[in-house]
């Protein structure tokens, strides 16, 4: 089955790193929303579109709203990108139509697992949808080979994992720390965390009432010895033939480095927004794009240029490149991409308008 994925994001950069890292899959690339709604139109069977939210001309929910509408794009799935501050932007683009959400900067070894746990799962229906004999050799060799938890439910209680045949790989077990058995006879539910459980549930429920056609999420798996696991996961519905039951497939991604590692970049960011908070003048994080759009600009912002911090931010009321007086605009953008290639620090005077 060939996999189509669509990049959308305003950052040439970015769609390098993301293009780079999915190198096994056919991938195309669109600079803003715009191009990415022709690039859909010209171009049939993409699987997956991973979408920045801030784009320019036509942006991220715009392009969730036309999709939700057309239903051409009824089996496209859309993965958000976002930043680590944009929890807000996550729901809606969730409540759009989105079945997950990657957040920037761009961490490939992470991007990389978590397409591929998408990627399973439309390999895992698809092959469902094939002759059976095709269907059970791919389904055994997806079981078989791939390098994340997959576990197939044919029974709607979530207080049950089992019902007549449920199916688990051995990843599975090995993320969550017990066998097949234990899984089934004590059910996802109980061994879910108290914190995670009232959303999966949630989920669930308008997952099996067709409200949702997919869900993802993070959370924390209890193991037998009490320790957390935490794991990305994603659940579908499965359709097989001559059955009108609610069956549905679970995969599952340990991610408990990663959610570790944030939590020391967490702490680390609000220890420098502490320090930066403090400090004179104006400092900032951005984009090396044509306006220098702003990820980060601390609250010094407005004692130099006259502008709250928040009127930066993406080019909410202006960009950074409209502050520079223009005849330095020019003259800097060149200084600025031969220091970088060099990665060397930099310092020069201009002036700003306020």
């Amino acid at each position: 089955m060939l996999i189509k994925i669509l990049v959308v994001d305003d950052s040439a950069s970015d769609r390098l790193i993301i293009k780079n890292t999915l190198s096994e899959y056919c991938v195309l690339t669109a600079g803003d929303g715009v191009e990415a709604m022709r690039v859909l139109e010209e171009h049939n069977g993409i699987n997956l579109l991973l979408l920045d939210l801030n784009l320019p001309n036509m942006n991220g929910f715009q392009v969730l709203e036309f999709l939700k509408e057309d239903e051409r794009f009824r089996e496209l799935r859309t993965i958000i990108l976002t930043n680590h501050d944009e929890l807000d932007n996550e729901i809606k683009g969730l409540k759009l139509g989105a079945v997950d959400y990657i957040r920037k900067p761009i961490h490939r070894d992470s991007l990389k697992a978590r397409i591929d746990v998408h990627v399973t799962l439309l390999r895992a229906q698809h092959a469902l949808e094939q002759h059976l004999d095709e269907q059970a050799l791919a389904l055994d060799m997806i079981f078989d080979q791939a390098p994340i938890g997959i576990a197939i439910s044919h029974s709607c209680d979530s207080d049950h994992l089992g019902g007549t045949i449920v199916r688990i790989n051995s990843v599975f077990e090995r993320i969550l720390g017990r066998t097949k058995e234990e899984l089934i006879s004590l059910g996802w539910a109980k061994i879910t965390h108290p914190d995670d459980l009232k959303e999966d549930i949630e989920n669930f429920r308008k997952l099996q009432a067709g409200e949702i056609k997919i869900y993802s999420m993070e959370k924390r798996y209890i193991k037998p010895d009490g320790s957390i696991v935490w794991v990305h996961m994603v659940v579908a519905p499965l359709t097989l033939s001559n059955d009108h039951h609610f069956h549905h497939i679970c995969l599952v991604q340990d991610i408990t480095e990663r959610k570790a590692m944030e939590e020391a970049l967490n702490e680390s960011e609000r220890s420098k927004s502490v320090f930066l908070s403090h400090l004179p003048g104006l400092a900032y994080r951005c984009n090396c794009d044509q306006n220098w759009t702003m990820q980060y600009v601390s609250k010094g912002c407005f004692n130099l240029t006259g502008y709250p911090s928040e009127s930066l931010l993406y080019n909410r009321d202006l960009s950074y490149n409209d502050l520079i007086s223009p005849e330095y605009r020019e003259v800097l953008r060149k200084e600025w991409e031969r220091i970088l290639v060099q990665r060397q620090p930099f310092k020069y005077e201009y002036n700003c308008h306020r």
